[in-house]
């Protein structure tokens, strides 16, 4: 299977930002890094393989398509549809947030990291 080209909606690259910016801001660089590796691993698997991404959230919120991939070692979900030729990239959130509330809302309501 032909890998589709992955692209991030202006909310997910703002999700990745702040994400680092959390670590960096707890004196964790490595774990900035590692966090970065993580995402691009996440983002090779689902341009390679996009039907493995969990539905859970699509039936919550009623959007069709919508599926979510789990960083490894991180406690971050991408959530993302498939297009014809490419990846759409919604969110990059914490597991730990409202996700329903916030992916619908675009605003955070409980931020916690």
């Amino acid at each position: 299977m032909k890998a589709k080209p992955i692209v991030p909606r202006e909310l997910a690259n703002r999700d990745v930002d702040e994400a680092i910016a959390y670590y960096l801001g707890e004196q964790a660089e490595q774990a900035a890094l590692g966090f970065v590796d993580a995402l691009q691993q996440a983002y090779q698997h689902i341009s390679r393989h996009p039907a493995t991404g969990s539905p859970r959230y699509a039936h919550a919120l009623n959007l069709p398509g919508l599926r979510s991939w789990s960083l490894t070692r991180y406690p971050h979900l991408v959530f993302y549809m498939e297009r014809d030729d490419h990846i759409d990239v919604w969110r990059v959130l914490h597991g730990q947030r409202d996700i329903p509330a916030w992916l619908s809302t675009g605003t955070d309501p409980h931020r916690a990291h």
